[in-house]
């Protein structure tokens, strides 16, 4: 179903040859700014740091004016050539530069690549590929790079076979985690868990697993860094919790239809005590002996963006299918009923929502859905990312088109994509709000 793209190796040759001739004859160049003499950097020579300046500063308080974002802005709207079944990759990069903070990152020129050899990096041809869907230029771009790298570092995605585009987005968090491990911010951890480098500051959250022992009632707690949740559906081969009658509609906002799943019924069921059997005794801490015991899963930390990801594709001894069930999800998610400091408030599985929870930390605003279209065989990604406020686009590789809330939130939804609408500063503890992108 993907349209295929054809390489040529020699016209690429040529525009690469272009190209360095063009940066060789800049580079040869000079200006002089701010009364200093500063040459622009050779090519494969990193830019250096803008520090301002005092007269720079002052030269912005008296100049306030910045370019508005309207309706019609569209920077940042371009579509990806499918390079032979990449439409797994398209999607998730459309999703990944329109992550507010992640775009944030690599437009402000924050990365310094510290690798021995920088063209592997995957980090560095992230930025660069920022600079591309950000440049304005609304003919399609040919993520060639990219698409070589990911073979070169996740081979298990090479190829031109059809891919899982959730596998690619936890491979490909995983290699720019490696790769930013140089930046400075990636330096100094905060948490044993996990660096503090861009991808784990945004994407990593904690999951809280307590194990309580039905004997002594004693609870083992650890706490494992996670990139996203996985939750299961109706018809797959788990069985799927029922969700309680008389709460449909008191959940999120959601616009619950009888009979009709919701994302906070997946999350509840992935929230709810498990009770671990008899064949899975574990040996208790407390009371030194293998008793039967229950696990439940809470967050114990939200990361700034939270991604789900449906189980839709199921692989068993007896069968291999896609479970096309209908899950509705809401445009602002509150976790708050989620997090381990509520437990208390889950008594036997049932969620106990409080009548105003009046925490804004934890709540969130979608602003990307990964869809699949097709069979297990045979499929199709294509996502829906919002451009700003309420303006959201539909991307199908090379192709943008304007889509309403309704193509949205009627969507299939395969992958979903929510961002924190508060951010709090970890040294100060100040709230606020991510007004550029809400």
């Amino acid at each position: 179903m993907c349209k295929d793209y054809v390489y040529d190796k020699d016209i690429e040759q040529i525009a690469k040859e272009e190209q360095g001739e063009a940066l060789k004859l800049q580079a040869s160049t000079s200006t002089e700014v701010s009364h200093q003499q500063c040459s622009v950097p050779r090519l494969g020579e990193k830019y250096p740091t803008w520090e301002t300046t005092k007269p720079e500063l002052e030269l912005l308080g008296h100049n306030p004016r910045r370019r508005r974002i309207t309706s019609s802005f569209t920077i940042g709207l371009r579509g990806l050539i499918n390079l032979g079944n990449t439409c797994f990759m398209n999607c998730i990069v459309q999703a990944l530069t329109h992550t507010p903070i992640l775009r944030d990152f690599f437009l402000s020129d924050r990365h310094r690549c510290e690798m021995p050899s920088p063209e592997l990096c995957l980090v560095c041809e992230m930025s660069s590929l920022f600079r591309e869907l950000y440049s304005g230029n609304p003919s399609p771009h040919v993520p060639y790079k990219l698409l070589h790298l990911v073979w070169i570092h996740a081979r298990h995605l090479a190829g031109y076979r059809q891919q899982d585009a959730h596998e690619f987005l936890i491979a490909a968090l995983d290699v720019l985690h490696r790769h930013c491990k140089g930046d400075d911010a990636g330096k100094v951890a905060n948490n044993p868990n996990h660096c503090n480098c861009i991808i784990d500051q945004i994407f990593t959250g904690g999951l809280q697993s307590d194990v309580t022992c039905q004997a002594c009632h004693g609870v083992s707690t650890t706490i494992d860094p996670c990139w996203d949740i996985s939750l299961d559906l109706p018809g797959s081969c788990t069985s799927f919790w029922p969700m309680s009658p008389g709460r449909e509609s008191s959940v999120n906002g959601e616009s619950h239809i009888p009979g009709t799943t919701t994302l906070t019924d997946c999350l509840r069921r992935f929230t709810r005590p498990e009770h671990l059997g008899s064949s899975a005794k574990i040996k208790c801490g407390s009371c030194q002996s293998y008793q039967e015991s229950t696990k439940q899963l809470t967050m114990n930390k939200l990361p700034v963006v939270a991604c789900f990801h449906f189980k839709r594709f199921e692989h068993s001894a007896k069968q291999r299918r896609k479970i096309t069930t209908f899950i509705s999800f809401p445009l602002e998610l509150d976790m708050t009923p989620f997090m381990a400091s509520s437990k208390e408030s889950r008594m036997n599985g049932q969620l106990q929502l409080p009548t105003s929870s009046g925490n804004d930390e934890n709540k969130y605003s979608l602003f990307a859905v990964v869809n699949h279209q097709g069979t297990l065989e045979s499929g199709h990604y294509t996502s829906f990312i919002r451009h700003h406020k309420d303006q959201w686009f539909k991307c199908d590789d090379a192709v943008i088109t304007k889509a309403s809330i309704k193509d949205v939130l009627d969507s299939e939804g395969y992958l979903l994509f929510y961002h924190k609408q508060v951010l709090e500063h970890e040294s100060e503890k100040v709230k606020e709000m991510n007004t550029q992108a809400y």
